[in-house]
């Protein structure tokens, strides 16, 4: 609306004493889109959230108790009231909605980056890469926010707050932008499955499968069944006297782990241990691998590029 009224488009006099010109709800918006985005079934508690929208009731009782006061101005600092005087001051001859906006942007920025770093609870994961998006948007917002601070601050402190308009629409062109980013990217991910609910079980059940994962780590280290080339599913249940079914379902539930990964996962960790070994300087890194239990050259650097994102010779070299 700013921009319109810049423009000369828009009965920008209608909507004077309802918008506001550096919203601080926003922030709070940021956040509670994060949290909507990684927590199921979310839904908004006013008698537990209601603290988020203070700073922008402060702000439209602010602005609205400011505005008014052009109507006793009559060039004079006596034709208002201190606090007329003083408020008016601080909200139109200060960086106060400058600075106070975008600080609340940072904050919560941070709360959402918290929200993003927690990934597990008892009844849900968040499926991290599904979240990547979302955490370069905040960062570039973040650092926006930070440099508009930084730039109404050498305003005011150097140029006595000029308060010129070369960078006071463009401030609000790219927040624009940013949130039109933000917007668009939800929408092309919104078919991204971002959380995975966890099966719930009764106590019995999952003390059924927390015994079964405490074989499976049993056989895994203390037997390294891993470093069998033909290990199945079905081998290892029998190994444990367990059917397949509930194999899968303790892997799955406990480890958080598909039966491939899990085998892999032990494989890696034991050639690391034979790459560091000066006795095996001499061997290739296949024939280590085939050491550690993988049964081809293809299967092994689908494994480590899968685990560990990096190419074998990067694993070797480390």
């Amino acid at each position: 609306m700013e921009v319109l009224k810049h423009f000369g488009i828009g009965n920008y006099d209608t909507w004077y004493h309802i918008l506001l010109e550096y919203n601080w709800i926003y922030g709070a918006l940021i956040f509670f889109f994060v949290k909507a985005y990684v927590t199921p079934r979310f839904k908004l508690n006013f008698k537990q959230d209601w603290i988020h929208f203070l700073p922008v009731i402060i702000e439209f009782t602010w602005s609205n108790y400011i505005k008014p006061q052009n109507f006793f101005w009559d060039g004079t600092r006596e034709s208002l009231s201190w606090l007329g005087y003083w408020g008016y001051v601080a909200w139109m001859h200060k960086p106060t909605q400058y600075v106070i906006s975008a600080a609340l942007i940072i904050f919560y920025i941070y709360k959402s980056e918290k929200l993003l770093i927690k990934t597990t609870s008892e009844n849900y994961k968040v499926i991290v890469k599904n979240t990547n998006w979302i955490k370069r948007v905040l960062k570039i917002m973040k650092y926006y926010s930070i440099i508009v601070i930084a730039v109404v601050l050498i305003d005011y402190i150097f140029f006595d707050y000029a308060f010129n308009r070369f960078y006071h629409y463009p401030i609000f062109l790219g927040m624009a932008l940013i949130t039109y980013w933000l917007g668009i990217e939800g929408f092309n991910k919104k078919d991204k499955q971002v959380i995975k609910i966890k099966s719930v079980l009764d106590p019995k059940e999952r003390l059924q499968l927390e015994v079964i994962a405490s074989k499976l780590k049993a056989l895994m280290e203390e037997e390294k069944a891993y470093k069998n080339p033909d290990i199945t599913l079905s081998s290892l249940s029998k190994s444990i006297g367990e059917k397949s079914y509930l194999t899968t379902k303790s892997l799955n539930i406990v480890f958080e782990k598909k039966f491939n990964d899990f085998i892999n996962e032990y494989r890696i960790e034991e050639l690391k241990t034979l790459l560091k070994d000066p006795k095996n300087s001499n061997y290739t890194l296949l024939s280590l691998a085939f050491e550690a239990g993988f049964n081809s050259k293809a299967s092994f650097n689908r494994a480590v590029k899968k685990l560990t994102g990096k190419s074998p010779s990067a694993l070797k070299q480390e």
